[in-house]
């Protein structure tokens, strides 16, 4: 694969340039690394492409993990013990929801990854506030979020969303006090 596109939300290309040079030629390295070619093997059952093949998000995630195992990154998964304080009082007791917990795909040395082939709504929830709690919670003071470009996206079933309308949203949305330095890359599989 290959970068196409790349984006500085809030100072982000700066800060991955500045304090992680080494690790930003890992990301490229790691990224270079996933052949997309050999993950087109999901057949459309898409009224719109019935039968096409389409490039699998599940099977290109794998590959991402790999790439960034080979290279020492690790994925960081944090419990959340969700409250009951803000129940009104007439509720019934319900008991905690066990297991619940948040991960992002990569982290080192404080830098954070994300590879996202889902819908828009988790680009943003990855840019706009995971990343801020997992750097609220001294995991991360930088990330990168790595998303397709549209030619790609366009090829993986429908609702899959892209570099160029995320980069719209987030210029449109503005930078707010709470958001941390984040470069968004995005991919193509030429």
């Amino acid at each position: 694969m290959k970068i196409a596109g790349r984006y500085s939300f809030n100072g982000g290309a700066e800060a991955v340039q500045i304090h992680y040079p080494k690790l930003l030629g890992e990301i490229e390295t790691a990224i270079d690394g996933v052949d997309a070619h050999t993950h087109k093997t999901k057949e459309s059952k898409e009224k719109t492409m019935r039968g096409t093949m389409l490039y699998s998000p599940r099977d290109l995630n794998e590959s991402f993990k790999r790439e960034f195992a080979k290279l020492g990154w690790t994925s960081v998964r944090v419990h959340c013990d969700y409250s009951k304080d803000f129940y009104v009082a007439d509720r019934p007791a319900q008991r905690m929801v066990a297991g619940a917990f948040r991960e992002m795909d990569f982290i080192k040395e404080k830098l954070g990854v994300e590879v996202q082939f889902g819908k828009y709504a988790f680009m943003v929830y990855n840019v706009c506030a995971k990343m801020t709690i997992f750097r609220n919670l001294g995991h991360i003071d930088t990330g990168v979020e790595i998303v397709p470009v549209k030619a790609f996206a366009d090829q993986m079933s429908s609702g899959v969303s892209y570099f160029e309308q995320f980069v719209w949203d987030l210029e449109t949305r503005g930078i707010s006090n709470i958001d941390i330095p984040v470069l968004v890359l995005g991919i193509d599989h030429e």
